[in-house]
């Protein structure tokens, strides 16, 4: 996984993780998994949703599970899928409470790219996936990983907004630590929960949050 583009600045914070044994194992596995099979996302993109993010550009934590399993949908940010790509009925739901909160339409593309550059972490909680195989990554290594990630920014960072959708992200987010960042938990955005997530306003109260602690909001469109 050595070729594999990692930020600097994440690199260095998370060092005492590739030097684990659970490290060695996944990344002989994740290796052979792209080397016989359909993987997503492309392995270039594996680590991109901490690429966009350094760790000190951090704003806004949205903690997905793992990887859309379609044909060009998955491209390393939690919900996001490529531009031309039909939005999933998760993302869908997104877009229509972020219109139902703030007012503003967002862009139709599903491509979450602006959401990253601005800090926002999209972070699934497994990294990888089979082709049509939802959660044939969970349990081998990834949730480790991506747990030191939250710790690391639990540790390092204060006035993040941790938005925590569905009890497999709250369960995720439990380290957090709450006197010092804003955790927004709701329902999944899918269609089975989405009567939990809407209405709560979660995209209003980030950026109130942001503002109030002298941070530039985001543009949710």
């Amino acid at each position: 996984m050595s070729a594999i583009k990692l930020d600097p600045t994440w690199k260095e914070a998370l060092k005492p993780e590739f030097l684990k044994p659970y490290w060695k194992d996944l990344t002989t596995n994740i290796r052979k998994q792209y080397q016989t099979q359909q993987t997503y996302p492309p392995a270039q993109n594996i680590f991109r949703a901490l690429d966009l993010c350094p760790l000190d550009s951090v704003k806004v934590v949205i903690v997905g599970q793992d990887p859309y399993h379609g044909t060009g949908q998955a491209n390393g940010l939690s919900f996001s899928v490529n531009d031309g790509i039909p939005l999933p009925p998760s993302l869908k739901n997104i877009f229509k409470e972020i219109k139902g909160d703030l007012g503003s339409k967002p862009l139709p593309s599903g491509d979450l790219t602006r959401w990253a550059t601005q800090g926002v972490l999209m972070l699934n909680s497994v990294l990888t996936v089979l082709a049509n195989k939802p959660a044939s990554h969970a349990g081998i290594g990834w949730e480790q990983f991506t747990d030191a990630i939250i710790q690391t920014l639990n540790a390092k960072r204060t006035n993040i907004v941790y938005m925590l959708w569905g009890k497999y992200a709250q369960a995720k987010g439990a380290v957090i630590d709450r006197d010092k960042n804003l955790v927004l938990e709701s329902g999944h955005p899918s269609p089975f929960s989405a009567s939990l997530f809407f209405g709560k306003h979660h995209f209003s109260k980030c950026n109130d949050y942001l503002l109030e602690n002298g941070i530039l909001p985001i543009d949710w469109r």
